[in-house]
């Protein structure tokens, strides 16, 4: 199921931010994410807020149904033009996941886009992506979001193994996201990624190479590839514990990244975040840069975060509360926090350390400075970067990202 949201002081009935959120906002990007938060079946794996039509059940009275979702997904985002006020910023990149937002009607992928369109405006060079599952979509649908103005899709591929894909619970066959790509690729979409995951129990190393060749040979201009993380609550957490699969240790996890670090750099792709390659710098998914740069994005939808000059929220999880407090005009705000100083510098040195062009030695205090020069000295950071002032990983940096960062905060 789902996992918790963290606690948070009350969000006003309104949505209200403090005047000092909307300081320098002109400086800053703006982008929307858009949750949709429905799936067929849960993947073994899975502890995001979505649920399937056995798990859903109505909450304050009000039908959590995919019938009118785009309606009150709408009404959030008008929420959001009241909140910003006369913020004039045209929106950079709206990002639509899940879930799987290609349940929907493609017509309602499209009407959502349009409400932020319609409040706020989109830049002209706006990155439009949407999330989508390989079983889910066909030549036909893919075309009418493109016409609808997505300019960008992600399919869920993970692995091209029948094997590795019964472990994770997918749905589609081996050889369905290849396909997608090339009808996306027939309906304009200017931009597609692949998302792998690596270490699945049960995976093997020749299992991952064979999933990277039919990735690269798909032709996107992105792939992601995420080591699989078992979260606790999930089916996937129980089949383990229970014996029924083996766990993959931290040492394959390592050899699966070098594996594709290696195969992808040899097929033109470089790497611009620890788990993401773009074969152009047109190809990186602008939209995640927001978040790992610290800029400003309304997340809609339950369970979606948001963050606007410092000031962090979340919503409700459940559609039903979700949809609920939005019939009542009321934000659909479960918690938020307002990020102190140090809070933000904190977060830029985790984040930004995970992209290429690492993060700047200034950010630093002289503890880790002083930890940041061990790293350097351990191989973990690069020396002619550090000499101009920034600290970036180098690939067996990339492989102990989480404990470097952990030091460089101190």
């Amino acid at each position: 199921m789902p996992s918790a949201l963290p606690d948070g002081e009350p969000v006003p009935a309104d949505g209200t931010l403090p005047a000092s959120a909307l300081d320098g906002a002109a400086d800053r990007p703006l982008g929307f994410y858009l949750h949709v938060p429905y799936c067929a079946t849960r993947c073994g794996y899975c502890d995001f807020n979505t649920y399937t039509a056995t798990e859903l059940r109505s909450s304050g009275g009000v039908l959590a149904s995919r019938d009118n979702y785009a309606d009150t997904l709408a009404d959030e985002v008008r929420l959001a033009r009241k909140v910003l006020g006369d913020d004039p910023r045209e929106v950079r990149t709206v990002f639509v996941g899940g879930g799987t937002p290609t349940l929907l009607a493609a017509h309602d992928l499209v009407r959502m886009l349009e409400a932020v369109r319609s409040e706020f405006g989109l830049a002209p060079d706006a990155e439009i992506t949407t999330e989508a599952n390989p079983e889910s979509v066909d030549p036909a649908y893919l075309a009418e979001l493109r016409e609808g103005g997505f300019n960008r899709i992600s399919f869920g591929m993970q692995s091209a193994r029948r094997h590795v894909l019964k472990v994770l619970d997918r749905q589609h066959t081996p050889g369905r996201p290849e396909a997608c790509v090339a009808e996306a690729r027939a309906a304009g979409f200017d931009h597609v990624n692949l998302d792998l995951i690596y270490g699945t129990p049960g995976e093997s190393d020749d299992d991952w190479r064979a999933s990277l060749d039919a990735a690269i040979g798909a032709g996107p201009d992105h792939v992601s590839a995420y080591a699989l993380i078992v979260e606790e609550g999930t089916g996937l957490a129980r089949r383990i514990r229970r014996g029924e699969v083996a766990p993959t240790d931290d040492d394959e996890h390592a050899d699966r990244y070098l594996i594709a670090d290696s195969m992808l750099a040899g097929a033109g792709y470089g790497w611009y975040e620890v788990s993401n390659w773009a074969a152009t710098e047109a190809g990186r998914c602008l939209h995640n840069e927001l978040y790992w740069r610290g800029a400003d994005w309304w997340g809609a939808g339950p369970g979606a975060h948001s963050h606007v000059g410092g000031v962090r929220w979340w919503n409700v999880k459940h559609p039903g509360a979700y949809a609920a407090a939005l019939a009542g005009s009321r934000s659909p705000g479960a918690g938020r926090e307002l990020l102190s100083a140090e809070d933000r510098r904190v977060e830029r040195v985790l984040l930004e350390l995970r992209l290429a062009e690492g993060c700047p030695l200034d950010l630093l205090h002289p503890t880790g400075l002083a930890a940041a020069r061990r790293a350097l000295t351990d191989g973990l950071l690069a020396e002619a970067p550090f000499a101009e002032g920034r600290a970036v990983l180098t690939l067996r940096g990339r492989l102990l990202a989480d404990a470097v960062v952990r030091d460089l905060v101190d």
